[in-house]
């Protein structure tokens, strides 16, 4: 058996809402080889796999996964220096947001939008994570992913991406079952543009960004936005967000168990603690139903469900 694998690991403990049951097996792999081989020891056992980010835009049901659920950990980072311009290596792993202030601290600009933002930056790349004017497609040029058991290099442009997804989103949103489906491409490493800046005018935005961030934020466990913005309609200058949409149908301050819309920022949905999936659920439910009755829109998960 692999040494860091654990078995009936409460998946609540490792997602950003503290929701969720037990994997039947988890194990946090640091390398790719070690990757490869919890892949092929779940394969070998017909196993279904699950491969997490960070945690932050998941929602994992009470009754858990009956699986084996891989997070892939590596976090090392260095910077190519060419004179004004840089080029950020950095692992999969890595917090998105512990990241931005590391390389910003240093003079290099590019992320600023990034601060405070939650998950790795696997997960980024991923669902295109983007905010304040910026977003991973920006400033993406190469990735190298895991592809079945080979390693391949991917520009930016085979990713595809748009707003809040990528050809990875798009085609895999569930788990792999355990009937040898070929696993989805696993980001392990990514090259991102920098740029030198001001370090006082850099920490200048930094600290604006923290400080909307913060006013926007409520106290409590969420996973930030739960829906997707919808898409502005033909012929309009702009379009209501998830969260404007969601306050003007009067819910914010609704409760379901112990989950609660926020009543800071509509898009926002709290663990007041002790919540079950099936609060979260049934409340998202009542959302969207209020928002397509109220205005016709049909609100979409920006989270996924396990």
């Amino acid at each position: 058996m692999l040494e860091k694998l654990i078995e009936n690991e409460l998946l609540a403990k490792h997602t950003s809402w503290r929701i969720g049951g037990p994997a039947r097996y988890y194990l946090e792999a640091t390398t790719a080889d070690e990757l490869c081989a919890g892949v092929a020891w779940g394969r070998e056992r017909n196993l279904p796999l699950f491969l997490m980010g960070g945690g932050t835009n998941l929602l994992v049901r009470d009754s858990g996964f009956p699986g084996l659920v891989l997070r892939y950990r590596a976090q090392e980072w260095r910077i190519d220096e060419q004179d004004a311009d840089g080029r950020l290596h950095v692992a999969a792993g890595a917090p998105m947001a512990g990241t931005v202030r590391r390389v910003g601290g240093q003079g290099w600009g590019g992320l600023a939008w990034a601060e405070g933002l939650p998950g790795t930056i696997g997960g980024a790349i991923y669902g295109n994570a983007g905010c304040y004017g910026g977003d991973i497609a920006g400033v993406l040029t190469r990735a190298w992913l895991l592809v079945n058991d080979a390693v391949e290099e991917w520009p930016v442009e085979r990713f595809g991406f748009g707003y809040r997804r990528s050809v990875l989103k798009n085609t895999v949103h569930q788990a792999v079952n355990a009937d040898q489906s070929p696993l989805p491409p696993v980001v392990l490493a990514a090259e991102l543009r920098l740029r030198r800046t001001d370090p006082d005018e850099l920490a200048a935005i930094m600290a604006g960004i923290a400080a909307e961030r913060k006013t926007k934020t409520p106290w409590g466990r969420s996973c930030g936005s739960v829906f997707k913005n919808p898409p502005r309609l033909p012929g309009a200058t702009s379009a209501p967000s998830a969260g404007q949409l969601i306050d003007q149908a009067g819910l914010k301050g609704t409760r379901v168990g112990a989950v609660e819309i926020s009543r800071k920022h509509g898009n926002y949905i709290v663990n007041l603690g002790g919540a079950t999936s099936d609060d979260l659920l049934r409340l998202i439910d009542q959302v969207r139903a209020a928002v397509l009755q109220q205005f016709g829109v049909e609100l979409e998960l920006e989270v996924q469900i396990l």
